[in-house]
């Protein structure tokens, strides 16, 4: 069984650098630390890290978020239903790392490469975990290149908080930024993470340079904070967070620019806005302004970087279980 060490697997991605952050062995270090754990498959030029998540009787269910990396071939894909089946998951759900390509029953990843879905017996899930669809910001250019493509009230905004006398730092008070995502969060409705997540994260991420907490500040004051992680040419905005004071010298606008010019300096090629409403962009534009709900209330926001909407291939799942299977999908349609 082609499972394979911690060490093995950074092995393996050092020849694949541009592999999706949720592929990461600091992904899976930090999901370990909080009920899920890590295995690192790789059968020749294919890996796959698999999380798994415990359930009672000792099942559990797999996720593979954001791979594999490389092609998938039938024997890669046996292996992975072995693992998962030595693991008693009930089913995995596979979130690939491909922009919507779906064409009858293939799925095209970034190189053209096709599997057939069908002969693994995967399908179509009706839930994904990661939102499907984001805004893809690209950071090749030239930083006025850059800026010409954001909206023109996002750029005045931007010079509007340097002009005020926002700056933005480098931070490590973990606390204070956890704090301020519980206040973020009870204001715009969204859940927040533990202190300890966040600290953990931290700790995995930005002593190797593949994650920062920002701060903007007004005379010494944090009033939002936003943190950034990347791999290879790849950066994502993770969380972001903002107080109640001092909102118009605009200090979330600044601290996005300087989001992106800090991956770009480390090589990132495009900035992941991650996550808007999961609507063609005609719906949102019709009535972004109306809506202010869940993912409504940040696409306003968001749209003003320049970002290229894309949506994910949908998610699909492998069922081992079908009894167990429908019982958790009635589970999760009674909380949506």
């Amino acid at each position: 069984m082609p499972i394979v060490s911690l060490s093995d697997w950074n092995q393996f991605l050092s020849i694949h650098p541009n592999a999706h952050l949720l592929q990461t062995s600091e992904w899976g270090e930090l999901k370990s630390a909080f009920g899920w754990k890590p295995v690192r498959v790789v059968n020749g030029d294919v890996g796959a890290q698999i999380l798994f998540r415990k359930l009672p009787l000792g099942l559990t269910i797999g996720y593979i978020p954001k791979g594999p990396i490389g092609k998938g071939d039938s024997e890669f894909w046996l292996e992975i239903d072995n693992v998962c089946r030595q693991n008693r998951a009930v089913f995995y759900k596979w979130e690939i790392d491909a922009w919507d390509a779906l064409e009858d029953d293939f799925i095209f990843d970034r190189a053209s490469i096709m599997f057939c879905p069908q002969k693994a017996g995967l399908k179509d899930s009706p839930h994904n975990i990661q939102p499907p669809r984001t805004l893809i910001v690209d950071i090749k250019d030239s930083e006025q290149e850059i800026l010409v493509r954001m909206k023109q009230k996002t750029r005045y905004n931007i010079r509007l908080a340097e002009k005020k006398g926002v700056t933005v730092r480098a931070w490590d008070d973990i606390e204070s930024f956890h704090e301020m995502m519980l206040l973020t969060g009870g204001r715009d409705g969204f859940g927040v993470h533990s202190l300890e997540y966040y600290r953990r994260a931290y700790e995995l991420l930005q002593p190797k340079q593949m994650g920062e907490l920002l701060v903007a500040e007004y005379e010494g004051k944090p009033l939002a904070a936003l943190f950034i992680a990347r791999n290879g040419n790849r950066a994502y905005y993770l969380y972001g967070a903002s107080t109640d004071e001092e909102r118009n010298r605009m200090p979330t606008y600044i601290l996005q620019w300087k989001a992106m010019k800090w991956a770009k300096a480390r090589g990132c090629e495009e900035y992941d806005l991650w996550g808007v409403p999961d609507e063609d962009e005609s719906t949102l534009e019709a009535i972004f302004e109306k809506r202010h709900d869940g993912l409504w209330g940040v696409y306003r926001f968001k749209r003003g970087f320049g970002g290229q909407l894309k949506r994910a291939v949908q998610a699909m799942d492998r069922v081992y279980n079908p009894l167990l299977y429908w019982a958790y999908l009635r589970f999760v349609g009674n909380r949506e």
